[in-house]
């Protein structure tokens, strides 16, 4: 079971974030990730980054990932590393609980995705575990 504190932390983090999207993206499930996701057109680029910019912190490309705390290279590895034009953003990764975020630029030029990961540096395997379970509530999937 996932200490109160870690759970809060966590879950705050996630609901504020998701609720700052409420009209302007919808949330789904990524079953191949694990991950909550979200599509949308090029058209609505400035106004997602601009709340994205708002939680995450710091940002990584294909040029300076070698760089990134071990917590962002390793979401980097599970997602099966950047690319061209791709990104993971980051809120502080020096908090205990944090959330990452992939930018996903499609190669038809007409959408991007984003695939949100939750980490929390203070989780046993079982508690990982229990927060994906969690995790789609709090994005409202």
């Amino acid at each position: 079971m996932i200490s109160d504190l870690n759970r809060t932390g966590l879950e705050k983090l996630c609901k504020e974030f998701s609720a700052a999207f409420n009209g302007v993206i919808s949330w789904k499930w990524d079953d191949y990730f694990g991950t909550v996701m979200a599509q949308f057109d090029t058209d609505d680029r400035e106004k997602v980054r601009a709340i994205l910019d708002q939680y995450l912190d710091f940002a990584w490309d294909m040029s300076n990932i070698k760089q990134a705390p071990d917590t962002v290279q390793a979401v980097n590895g599970s997602l099966g590393n950047l690319r061209e034009g791709q990104m993971l953003m980051a809120s502080d990764t020096q908090q205990d609980a944090c959330i990452l975020c992939a930018w996903w630029p499609w190669g038809n030029g007409k959408s991007i995705s984003i695939r949100i990961i939750p980490t929390c540096k203070r989780l046993t395997d079982s508690e990982r575990e229990e927060v994906q379970e969690v995790f789609k509530s709090w994005f409202g999937i």
